[in-house]
């Protein structure tokens, strides 16, 4: 059994796709539509950066979308290799949308224009520089929660990504989180500030969730047949109103990660395939799950290697 899965941000780079992009007309199209529907050059910032445009979240969104998409396109129409079969489907955060598109329950031009409006909302839920997040290694999600519970009086973080063994992510407001780096410290629990600009999936993300509300409510789903597992239950979705509803919970609520790969393995699932650029999710499963084969899809090569 296997599982095809998409990464979420911080897995950009400046120039990611480009040798698809040169090589394959279905590439340029999709790119192009991109431009289109946003009616910005996408596909620029992508190719040629900056970076600190790209790593802007309004643009980072739809950005890794576009390249996980693109790259899931030239495996069905270019290598005939058809990973609608897999037996589930997933991504980290902004993943799922592109998990929910390729398993065609949005199509292309709607999922990208809602990354759009979801890293816009996201980016301006919290002032500029007022939150941010923090990855806690090297200890259990347990040990975590009962820190978080102990001090819960004095400062307000809330876990936002529950990635691997041993990597736990955090959101708060920026005081919160100094406050919890110095409790961390006193348990021997290393602490590592990560380079964003907003405290994501946690409570302070609400006013981005109301933005979202409305936008999915207004949003046509298709009817896709393929098993997702989602982001805040770490189980199987397929009805659309549940997706909905998840989505806009998705939000405020931690990236259940670890408990996803460890529930897909239970239902036997032995291989993994990222789409999408980086490794970051190969990274994550590794760290969880031992006795698994994981393929890393980036460039023409990796699909070369791809076997199902």
């Amino acid at each position: 059994m296997f599982s095809v899965i998409f990464p979420g941000q911080g897995s950009q780079l400046v120039g990611m796709g480009k040798d698809l992009f040169e090589k394959y007309d279905l590439v340029k199209n999709l790119f192009k539509e991109a431009d289109d529907v946003l009616n910005f050059h996408l596909s620029k910032t992508i190719l040629e950066g900056p970076k600190e445009d790209l790593n802007l979240t309004t643009n980072t969104q739809p950005a890794i979308f576009l390249i996980s998409y693109s790259i899931f396109k030239i495996i069905k129409n270019e290598f005939n290799i058809n990973l609608n079969k897999a037996d589930y489907f997933a991504g980290h955060s902004l993943g799922e949308y592109s998990a929910l598109s390729c398993a065609e329950y949005l199509d292309f031009p709607t999922t990208i224009k809602l990354l759009r409006i979801r890293g816009e909302a996201m980016q301006n839920a919290v002032p500029n520089a007022e939150g941010g997040m923090i990855a806690v290694l090297g200890t259990s999600i347990e040990v975590l929660e009962k820190i978080l519970e102990d001090n819960k009086k004095d400062l307000f973080v809330e876990i936002a990504n529950d990635n691997s063994e041993g990597q736990i992510v955090v959101s708060g407001k920026n005081l919160d989180l100094g406050k919890l780096t110095l409790i961390l410290k006193s348990h021997n629990i290393r602490s590592l500030k990560l380079p964003v600009s907003a405290p994501f999936h946690c409570k302070l993300m609400n006013k981005a969730t109301q933005v979202m509300k409305k936008e999915l409510d207004e949003t046509s789903f298709l009817n896709g047949k393929n098993l997702l597992i989602s982001n805040v239950t770490a189980k199987v979705i397929s009805d659309k109103h549940e997706i909905k509803k998840l989505l806009v919970d998705q939000i405020e609520n931690r990236v259940r990660w670890r408990e996803s790969i460890i529930y897909m393995i239970s239902k036997g699932v032995d291989h993994f395939i990222e789409i999408g650029p980086g490794k970051v999710l190969s990274g994550l499963i590794k760290r969880t799950a031992k006795n698994v084969k994981i393929n890393t899809i980036n460039i023409e090569s990796d699909i070369k290697d791809l076997k199902i």
